[in-house]
C-alpha cells in the first residue's frame, strides 16, 4: 500500500545538488499586504471617491534608489473598487505621510509636505530673485520696512526696562503708607471723667 502523505523524498547515491538550477528571483521583489488608505482619493480613471482608512489587498515593494537618512521609500499597489484601475503611491519619511503616484489624486494636500524648508525658501527666493531685478527689490524693502520694526520694538523695551530701573521701590512704600488713611486712636479722658464712668458704672451695677 502506498504512502498517503509522502513526506519523505527519495535522493539516489549519484544525486548531485550542484546540478540543480537556482530559481531565478525578480530584482524587486513584491509581497502581498493588507493595508488602509493612508488618505482620502479619487479614481483618474472612474471618479471613485475611495475613503481613508478602507482596507485593500496591496503589493508592497522597495523603490529602488529612494532612501530619507538610511530609510527604505516603498511602494504600495492597489486597485479602484469599483473599476479595477490600478493606483499606487510611495511613503515619505521625510513628511511622515504618503505620495500618490498615479491612478489616484490625494482630495486634500498635507501641510507638511506643501511647507518648505528654510534652505528651501532661501534657494527658491535667490532663483526669483536672479531671474527678477523687481522682486529683490521688493525683498529688500520688505527686509529693511522689518529691521525698522525690530529696533524701535527694541528701543521701546529699553525705555521701559530704564524707567522701571530708575524707580525706587523705598520711596514708593513710603509713599503708599502715607496715603493710608490713618487708625481712629482712643479718646483720652481726664481723671476726673475717668472717675465720673466708674461712678456711673458702679450705679447702674447696683440698680441691676
Amino acid at each position: 500500500m502506498s504512502e498517503r502523505k509522502v513526506l519523505n523524498k527519495y535522493y539516489p547515491p549519484d544525486f548531485d545538488p550542484a546540478l540543480i538550477p537556482r530559481a531565478k528571483r525578480p530584482k524587486v521583489q513584491q509581497h502581498k499586504v493588507r493595508l488602509m488608505a493612508p488618505y482620502s482619493m479619487r479614481c483618474n480613471t472612474c471618479g471613485e471617491f475611495i475613503a481613508q482608512k478602507k482596507k485593500f489587498n496591496a503589493r508592497k515593494e522597495s523603490v529602488v534608489g529612494e532612501m530619507y537618512l538610511n530609510i527604505q521609500v516603498f511602494r504600495f499597489y492597489i486597485r479602484c473598487p469599483r473599476c479595477a484601475a490600478e493606483i499606487t503611491f510611495k511613503t515619505d519619511p521625510q513628511n511622515v505621510d504618503y505620495v500618490p503616484e498615479h491612478g489616484a489624486k490625494r482630495n486634500f494636500e498635507n501641510a507638511a509636505s506643501t511647507s518648505q524648508t528654510p534652505d528651501e525658501r532661501r534657494k527658491k527666493r535667490e532663483e526669483e530673485e536672479a531671474n527678477d531685478p523687481m522682486k529683490a527689490l521688493e525683498n529688500r524693502t520688505l527686509e529693511s520696512k522689518r529691521e525698522m520694526e525690530e529696533l524701535d520694538a527694541l528701543d521701546e523695551l529699553r525705555t521701559r526696562s530704564a524707567r522701571s530701573a530708575r524707580v525706587d521701590t523705598d520711596k514708593l512704600l513710603e509713599t503708599l503708607r502715607e496715603d493710608q488713611v490713618p487708625e481712629e486712636e482712643e479718646p483720652e479722658f481726664t481723671e476726673e471723667e475717668e472717675q465720673m464712668i466708674k461712678d456711673f458704672s458702679f450705679l447702674r451695677q447696683a440698680l441691676i
